[in-house]
């Protein structure tokens, strides 16, 4: 009996340790470590165990993912909402699985050339990535003034990324590379963009989420 009544009460009451925050927390660090990972890459070139870290990290956020629907599926009370919870945790997986699969293209697109284009959207996801671990990092007890301030900010480097990736698109067509690069490159910026667009919607779901509860 106290054991049915243990598990009915562990249903019951919120998840404890603020297990969906910390999930949160984890999924934006795999965010920006692959962001870490891409620039390396096309600053220095790749090789073997670059594809075997960004594997580990695209592995390591789909199960971050998975237990987070996995916890949702066993708490009748949540701090938040259930639909932003999953809402959330899948774009930061999304994130990681982007800018995952764009380094392991470089590899298997055979991508002699890093334009400096590729360059700037790295250290604009770099940027993207490190707002989103500050902007988690207070989740847990925001202020909407401090949260809408770091809204306004990402969309500041979304906006950066637009116009990286309008240059890109012109330099792409500008006749300076042959075809079958402009269908590699034009394919990992387009991954590049997704990921940076993903960075931006986390950041307003958290504001619309931190609106809801004041």
């Amino acid at each position: 009996m106290s054991k049915l009544i243990s598990g009915i009460m562990s249903y019951i009451l919120p998840p404890s340790n603020d297990v969906f925050y910390s999930l949160f927390e984890e999924g934006t660090t795999f965010c920006r470590k692959s962001a870490e990972l891409f620039k390396e890459i096309v600053e220095n070139g790749i090789k073997e165990e670059h594809i075997a870290q960004a594997r580990q990290y695209k592995h390591a956020s789909g199960k971050n993912f998975k237990k987070t629907l996995e916890v949702l599926d066993t708490s009748f009370v949540t701090p938040i909402d259930r639909e932003d919870i999953q809402n959330i945790s899948a774009l930061l997986n999304k994130i990681t699985k982007k800018i995952t699969k764009s380094c392991i293209n470089i590899k298997i697109y055979r991508l002699e050339e890093v334009t400096e284009n590729l360059k700037k959207q790295a250290q604009t996801l770099i940027a993207a990535t490190v707002e989103l671990e500050q902007i988690f990092a207070n989740f847990k007890k925001p202020t909407i003034s401090d949260m809408t301030a770091k809204n306004l900010k990402m969309k500041e480097i979304e906006t950066m990324g637009d116009e990286i990736l309008i240059a890109a698109t012109e330099a792409l067509f500008s006749g300076k590379y042959d075809a079958l690069n402009v269908i590699k490159l034009r394919d990992i910026h387009k991954d590049l963009e997704n990921a940076l667009d993903s960075c931006y919607s986390v950041s307003d779901a958290v504001v619309s989420v931190v609106l809801k509860l004041s």
